[in-house]
């Protein structure tokens, strides 16, 4: 991720925190709330013992779902050590939290192979059901976790409401963001849209206050033993640890996974030189990601695919994306601009924009999602029209959009964006929404097909760009109060690009997405200090979409 370049940013005032609410999708109501409770209160009780990286549950399907944990085997057996016997880890699932009801068990081994993390989909399951499900390994008993199944792809959904978050940055705060999400009763699922760790040595990245608490390792991770120490310390965080255990994730990666600014064949942030061929890396960093995370991913031609979709009954679709492990090398901010609108030029890659094109042109659901790991909605200053300053924009070699800002984003890619949008426009495809990260701000826009003749002309649907957990917004790096020099340039960012209806570039914290047949609204919301493990959260602000309809104010969070 490449941070925006802006030089300026009105005190507003806090509004009061944010009331749980307790609607919750299941007849379990009240064991999770128990759960969630225990999670909060006692949540330093995994740091020691067999499970100390807690458990976690993934990509629901209607009868399956993936189930994590850790196991430490031995004292000396820390993540990357490569230490440690192999043990049998019993698993277990059922439909109440006393586990009178199982509903699947079984036996798996974890080893020094998957660094002794075990990974079970769990199926045979109940399409729309609560679950909950433990371990045991070496005489004790994991933490229980909640989990619930999606329902049935012909079943009618009243709503589906998902917890958005991305860009957790260890050094650079506590992860009070995950705290409050794990404090709701209301989500069928988290949405991690990718930057989970960061890859940085200690020190070498941290807020707008310094680092806040250290890396492990210290070094910069390249190694398999480093991205795998580095996933284990992240997971040791009880903020984090509680949401994992509460509710199922979904998610995709971005860069920091690997190294910063990565592409098909290396990184910004990669030194052939030092830090060995950029093949061995990022085969590093995918082995531990898909050992520690709770992600179902696929094999193609040899490779490792996470790019996939999942149902929710007939009211939504999700395509969660991969763009970093496909895409060509950024062109920088000076070519850039003239390579910008080269067809050669690819983010998703050819096959991946085929399965992307033809599951939206197809879909069933009323809503069409896409987790999506950088911002799609035109960024540029100024949007030109192509009908009367083409002969400019040839000799200049300015992409016929206008100057691109953020190469690292669709706008450097502009070929596969106009590939995508024409697919949704010439197939008609209504009511497509885009969930973003990566930026470590917060957006809402339409997508026009043309955005110099917005609003008039034709919108393919719209974004929704989520702030980051704790990484360095735009105020953090020009360490100005927060609001006061913001405030002039989301204006003069608006002004230039007027599909762009929200912009806030300094707070942290989550967006909350609620599904309905109606409508879909995003509702941001604000922790108050990330450097604070104890911080409140406010509501920030709340857009919606109407069925077929473009994007629209709301003064409210729904409830």
């Amino acid at each position: 991720m490449k941070s925006l370049i802006v030089a300026e940013i009105a005190e507003i005032p806090a509004e009061s925190s944010f009331a749980r609410r307790t609607l919750f999708k299941g007849g379990s109501v009240a064991a999770v709330a128990a759960l969630t409770t225990v999670a909060l209160t006692g949540r330093a009780a995994a740091t020691s013992g067999v499970f100390q990286h807690g458990v976690a549950s993934g990509d629901p399907l209607p009868s399956a779902v993936i189930l994590w944990t850790r196991v430490t085997v031995a004292e000396d057996a820390t993540p990357g050590s490569g230490l440690g016997d192999a043990t049998p880890v019993r698993w277990e699932i059922a439909t109440d939290p006393d586990f009178g009801a199982l509903a699947a068990t079984g036996t798996v081994t974890a080893s020094t192979d998957t660094d002794h993390t075990v990974k079970v989909d769990a199926t045979g399951l109940t399409p729309g059901q609560d679950y909950f499900y433990r371990f045991t390994a070496c005489g004790q008993t994991s933490p229980v976790g909640h989990t619930r199944t999606a329902p049935a792809p012909d079943s009618d959904v009243d709503r589906l409401r998902l917890g958005l978050v991305s860009c957790a940055n260890w050094e650079a705060g506590w992860f009070g963001s995950y705290r409050h999400l794990a404090a709701r009763t209301d989500l069928d699922a988290i949405v991690h849209l990718g930057d989970y760790i960061y890859e940085y040595a200690r020190g070498k990245y941290t807020g707008r206050n310094g680092a806040v608490r250290g890396h492990d390792p210290v070094n910069e991770i390249v190694s398999l033993a480093d991205y795998r120490t580095r996933h284990g310390q992240y997971k040791t965080d009880p903020d984090l640890m509680a949401l994992h255990a509460t509710v199922p994730f979904i998610c995709t990666w971005d860069d920091h996974e690997s190294a910063d600014n990565s592409w098909r064949d290396g990184a910004e942030n990669h030194d052939p030189a030092t830090e060995g061929p950029w093949a061995d890396r990022k085969a590093a960093s995918a082995r531990a990601y898909l050992e520690w995370m709770p992600v179902r991913a696929t094999r193609s031609d040899g490779q490792v695919q996470i790019y996939r979709r999942l149902r929710f009954g007939t009211l939504a679709e999700l395509s969660m994306l991969d763009l970093r492990s496909y895409r060509d090398e950024e062109a920088g901010p000076v070519a850039g601009w003239r390579h910008a609108d080269d067809p050669s030029r690819t983010l998703t890659g050819r096959t991946q924009m085929e399965w992307l094109t033809a599951g939206l042109t197809s879909s069933p659901a009323r809503w069409k999602l896409i987790g999506n790991s950088v911002m799609v909605a035109p960024l540029v200053f100024p949007p030109l029209e192509s009908a009367t300053t083409e002969a400019i924009t040839t000799a200049l070699g300015i992409p016929q959009g206008g100057i691109t800002v953020n190469g690292d984003q669709w706008d450097g890619y502009t070929a596969d964006r106009r590939t995508l949008f024409d697919a949704i426009s010439h197939n008609q495809v209504r009511d497509v929404v885009f969930l973003t990260g990566d930026i470590h701000t917060s957006w809402a826009s339409d997508l026009p097909v043309n955005p110099a003749n917005y609003p008039a002309g034709p919108t393919v649907g719209v974004e929704f760009v989520i702030p980051s957990v704790t990484s360095s917004s735009v105020g953090d790096t020009l360490k100005m109060p927060p609001r006061t020099a913001s405030i002039p340039a989301e204006e003069a960012i608006k002004a230039a690009n007027h599909h762009l209806r929200y912009v806030e570039l300094d707070s942290h914290g989550f967006g909350v997405l609620d599904v309905t047949a109606g409508q879909t609204q995003m509702d941001w919301f604000y922790v108050l200090d990330v450097t604070d493990p104890g911080t409140g959260v406010r509501h920030g602000m709340s857009f919606a979409v109407p069925a077929g309809g473009r994007i629209e104010q709301r003064a409210t969070p729904t409830s």
